[in-house]
């Protein structure tokens, strides 16, 4: 694929903030023609556009967007409204930004040349619509989940210190069945102080874990609904459930975003990284992308090796080969990873 200096007369390159987009016209060999800074609403991208048509009209261009699904999510949307081609910025190395100095004009001139200097055109941002709706479902699920672990955790503590009447009746008692005994909880108006208040607070946080259960049994329906009506042939693959497909699919976006199914690797981070010397060839884990992909094609592969006949014989067979569990699992995320983007790809 060209790079994107062969494919455009001109990068627009813009910093976003949470009041100002600031944007740099280059041209695809990067010398800067104009600058211009504006606020940060419909208005201001209005002024963007006129300014860009000033300075690049009848040429071909594209806008590269710091930021584009955070602070500049609203500039990515009018954008592409008006048809212009918007591409996502690449991450800049730190040490990389700071030898140059540091402002806003500084900061658009960077993403551009950044872009231009890349082997490889950046990627389009996330689409809306459908795709946004499951990853706001994914990230209130990550909520509701990291909050009831961390309640449990405060009811497990208070449980631990508590009186023993009220150990004795919780003593042996799952997690779960400990919630629903302490829902139905009372202070009581007799007794120390402190038993009191522990009670109180303990019937108070596992009402709240009871509502979070409820919250999260939602969502993960939610989460089918959306994902069916998305690729529903995701669900059908082993070891795919509502969760990891939402990660995959908000991940892939929309085809086009991703060049090949190597991209995808790479996005997820499971793409093989050499780490040959000498005499030794081989392979290691890359510690780098998307860690919440990562993290779902990880869940995938696993549960594939304890219920997934096919899996298990491959595992098998590389093991009679000498290849260790690290070097299994990397494989297996890869060969997960070209299998879900098959799919995505083939999505309407």
């Amino acid at each position: 694929m060209p790079i994107l200096a062969e494919q455009v007369e001109i990068v627009i390159g813009v910093d976003t903030h949470t009041d100002t987009y600031t944007a740099a016209l280059l041209t695809s060999i990067g010398a800067v023609r104009a600058e211009l800074t504006a606020p940060a609403d419909p208005g201001g991208v209005d002024a963007l556009l006129a300014w860009a048509d000033t300075h690049s009209a009848d040429t071909v261009r594209a806008w590269v967007v710091d930021g584009a699904r955070s602070h500049g999510v609203g500039l990515t949307r009018r954008l592409r409204a008006a048809g212009e081609r918007v591409l996502e910025a690449a991450r800049v190395p730190g040490a990389r930004r700071r030898r140059g100095g540091k402002s806003d004009p500084l900061d658009a001139i960077l993403v551009a040349r950044t872009a231009l200097a890349a082997d490889k055109p950046p990627g389009t941002p996330r689409a809306d619509g459908d795709r946004e709706a499951l990853r706001l479902l994914h990230v209130a699920r990550r909520h509701y989940t990291d909050t009831r672990t961390a309640t449990v955790n405060v009811i497990k503590s208070l449980i631990l210190t508590a009186d023993d009447d009220l150990r004795e009746q919780l003593r042996g008692l799952s997690t779960d069945r400990q919630i629903r005994h302490l829902t139905h909880l009372t202070p009581g108006t007799t007794g120390p102080t402190v038993d009191r208040i522990r009670r109180e607070h303990l019937h108070t946080l596992a009402t709240q874990v009871a509502a979070l259960d409820r919250l999260i049994t939602d969502n993960l329906k939610h989460l089918r609904t959306v994902v069916r009506a998305l690729c529903p042939a995701l669900l059908d693959q082993p070891g795919v459930g509502p969760v990891t497909a939402a990660i995959a699919l908000t991940a892939w976006s929309h085809r086009g975003r991703l060049r090949s199914e190597a991209a995808f690797a790479a996005l997820a981070g499971v793409n093989p990284i050499p780490a040959s010397s000498g005499r030794t060839t081989r392979h290691r884990l890359n510690r780098g992308g998307d860690r919440t992909l990562n993290s779902a094609l990880h869940t995938i592969a696993r549960t594939r090796s304890r219920c997934h006949p096919t899996t298990q014989a491959y595992i098998a067979r590389r093991t009679a080969q000498g290849r260790t569990n690290n070097e299994i699992n990397r494989c297996l995320k890869r060969y997960i990873a070209r299998q879900l983007f098959r799919l995505l790809q083939a999505t309407p």
